[in-house]
């Protein structure tokens, strides 16, 4: 029994080493170290994150308490769904 897992573990490993040949051989013909995937390094320019601070301010006293009621509403909502679907899924399956 132990020899015919052996046998499965060699031809999984055997597949999987196929598979990454396939892959580096596909990567070798289509040269991807060109290919401009969209994504950039954050910006190292200091004067960007300086202009962004400047603009930011102190929220008052009514635009905190109205943030604050807003998230503990979502937080509120969020919670509860979730807390139905968990119910349902695991009260459901007792029923039948």
């Amino acid at each position: 029994m132990s020899e015919g897992t052996n046998d499965t573990e060699k031809k999984g490993f055997a597949k999987q080493k196929l598979e990454l040949k396939n892959k580096l051989d596909l990567k070798s013909k289509l040269n991807l170290d060109n290919v401009d995937l969209g994504v950039t390094m954050p910006s190292t320019n200091v004067n960007e994150y300086m202009r962004v601070l400047r603009l930011a301010r102190k929220p008052s006293r009514e635009e905190f308490n109205m943030i604050a009621k807003i998230s503990m509403a979502g937080i509120g909502i969020i919670g509860t769904l979730g807390f139905v679907i968990y119910a349902l899924l695991t009260e459901l399956p007792k029923a039948f």
